[in-house]
C-alpha cells in the first residue's frame, strides 16, 4: 500500500531520530516537530504506518517505535499535475490525481507526475501517453532531460544543452 506524502516525513523522521538518539521519539516530540496541535494527529498516523507494516510499536512501553525496514515495497502518492508535450508545446493544465510512485525512483525535494503528449522523445524511450516523474528544479546539466515553461504558460519535454553563446536549446 502506498504512502501519502506526510508518511512517508513521519516515517523519515522517526527513522532519523532513532538513528541520531538511540531511541525513538515520543508522540509529543513527533507532534512538536510537525507543528501538530493534537497527539491524536500522530496516533492516526502511526497506526496507518504499522499497519502498512513499516512501524511497530509497544503501547505498554515509551519510546518502543521501531521502523520495519522493506526500501524495496516503499511507494509515495504524487500528484498528477497535467500534460506536458513531446513535441510542439502544449498549455500546462493542472489535474487532480495522483500516481504511486516506488521510492526509489525519487530524487529528494519536490517530485510531481506529468502525462506526455506527443512522440518527440521516443528516441529517449518516451512515447505518447506515458508518465514521467519530474524532480522540480531551477536549473539543468547539459543533456539532462527537462520540462521547460515556454513564456509561463506552455510546457514541453526536451533534453536540455546550452551552447557557448549562451543560447538555449
Amino acid at each position: 500500500m502506498p504512502l501519502t506524502k506526510r508518511q512517508r516525513e513521519i516515517l523519515d523522521y522517526v527513522e532519523s531520530f532513532i538513528d541520531t538518539s538511540g531511541y525513538s521519539p515520543s508522540f509529543e516530540e513527533i507532534a512538536d516537530h510537525f507543528n501538530y496541535s493534537s497527539l491524536a494527529t500522530v496516533h492516526e498516523h502511526l497506526s496507518n504506518l504499522e499497519a502498512k507494516g513499516l512501524l511497530r510499536k509497544n503501547y505498554n512501553r515509551s519510546r518502543s517505535l521501531e521502523v520495519v525496514r522493506s526500501e524495496g515495497a516503499l511507494a509515495l502518492e504524487l500528484p498528477l499535475l497535467g500534460t506536458v508535450a513531446a513535441g510542439l508545446p502544449i498549455e500546462a493544465i493542472e489535474e487532480q490525481e495522483t500516481i504511486s510512485v516506488p521510492h526509489d525512483m525519487l530524487r529528494s525535494g519536490n517530485n510531481y507526475v506529468l502525462r506526455v503528449k506527443g512522440n518527440s522523445m521516443v528516441d529517449e524511450q518516451i512515447r505518447d501517453g506515458d508518465y514521467i516523474v519530474v524532480n522540480s528544479r531551477q536549473t539543468a546539466e547539459n543533456g539532462e532531460m527537462v520540462v521547460a515553461l515556454i513564456n509561463g504558460e506552455s510546457a514541453t519535454v526536451k533534453k536540455f544543452f546550452r551552447e557557448r553563446q549562451g543560447r538555449i536549446r
